[in-house]
């Protein structure tokens, strides 16, 4: 019987040596790319582009000061600015954080914005509201709704809102209008937005043309006014981040006005009822000299006849917007003094006194409670 000879096969151990094989070699070609790439030249090297680094540098907040052109040639050249809808976005609703009384002096510088450069136009109110609150969440400007809305009214220019410094707050809205916009100005504070002017921070009417016009972006449009916003990170959502102080304090311009705010400045709140207009005696100004310059100090006689409260809108009146300002009345001409040398008679003999100083953030009101009687006892001067 012939023997079967066996099938012949590949031996495994030579198997396995060709797999070995395979990954050393790969293993060395991995080593070869990696050795040489130690020994890339820098130029050669791959680098991720860096982050942007983050905005640190405020944009500047430029005063409301216009281009002398007419109104036909303002509108032509605010109609050739584009109007920007990429990036709109509506602001967050706003919550007033203080307690009552600074919750009042807010909800009236707020209402006053929205009534003196608005008028008794509910859309148009909320759409200066939402600035104002959009303005006090932005690092550029003040922290407090008054403070925004007041900012640079010290100065006979650069005031941010017109009606702060123009004197047209000795104009009188009728008490509906006051409180209808009291009622618009509590309802944003307390989350109501006007999605409309989106994150803008500046407005004008279109028949004028501010210099800063052309270096913000376009985005809304209301009526006859024009609504911006900074290009690039400050219009973005990221710098409306800040906290609004909620201790908004007197402002002394408010006082005929509002009630909370002549409070506030140890004035009694029947002055709202007197006529700021109302004619005064002869006032004498002393000017400061030295390092005293731009210190007036006003000496007037005073109407024996008229409310003592009504000495306060006078002094506020002949200061006017002066950042310091001195002002001493006597309802007595005989013992009215025309300089700082005056008697101890003359001195007790003062009625009235008003000092503003702005760069000490003082303000003060006071009465004779020998001659007129005060609720307060705050509001007498010290004998």
């Amino acid at each position: 019987m012939a023997s079967k000879t066996p099938q012949e096969t590949v031996p495994l151990w030579r198997d396995r040596s060709a797999w070995l094989f395979a990954l050393l070699a790969v293993a060395a070609i991995v080593g070869v790319i990696y050795a040489s790439s130690l020994n890339r030249p820098a130029s050669y090297s791959v680098r991720l582009p860096p982050a942007a680094p983050p905005a640190t540098v405020v944009p500047e907040v430029l005063p409301m000061e216009l281009a002398p052109v007419t109104e036909d040639d303002a509108r032509a050249a605010n109609a050739r600015i584009p109007l920007i809808a990429k990036g709109f976005v509506a602001a967050r609703p706003f919550a007033y954080a203080g307690d009552a009384d600074s919750r009042t002096r807010a909800r009236d510088c707020l209402a006053a914005a929205m009534l003196y450069e608005a008028g008794d136009d509910r859309r148009g109110q909320l759409s200066v509201g939402q600035v104002v609150i959009n303005r006090a969440r932005h690092p550029a400007f003040p922290k407090s709704l008054c403070g925004v809305v007041f900012q640079g009214s010290e100065r006979r220019t650069g005031c941010q809102f017109t009606f702060t410094c123009d004197g047209a707050l000795n104009r009188r809205y009728s008490d509906a209008a006051w409180g209808r916009a009291r009622v618009n100005a509590e309802m944003m504070m307390a989350g109501l937005t006007d999605p409309g002017v989106g994150l803008a921070t500046h407005y004008h009417t279109d028949w004028v043309r501010p210099y800063w016009s052309d270096s913000l972006e376009k985005i809304a449009v209301v009526d006859t006014h024009l609504f911006f916003r900074w290009p690039g990170y400050w219009g973005t959502p990221g710098a409306f981040r800040g906290a609004v102080s909620g201790s908004d304090g007197p402002v002394a311009k408010l006082a005929a006005l509002s009630p909370m705010h002549a409070l506030g400045l140890g004035i009694a709140p029947a002055l709202a009822g007197v006529d700021a207009n109302a004619e005064v005696g002869e006032a004498r100004v002393v000017a400061g000299a030295g390092e005293a310059v731009g210190r007036d100090t006003i000496y007037i006689q005073l109407d024996r006849t008229a409310a003592p409260e009504s000495f306060v809108t006078t002094a506020l009146r002949l200061c006017g917007d002066k950042p310091y300002c001195k002002f001493m009345g006597w309802t007595n001409p005989v013992l009215k003094p025309d300089g700082d040398a005056m008697s101890d008679t003359q001195r007790a003999a003062m009625t009235f006194s008003y000092l503003r100083d702005d760069k000490a953030g003082f303000e003060k009101a006071l009465w004779n409670c020998s001659e007129y009687k005060r609720d307060d006892a705050r509001q007498c001067m010290k004998r």
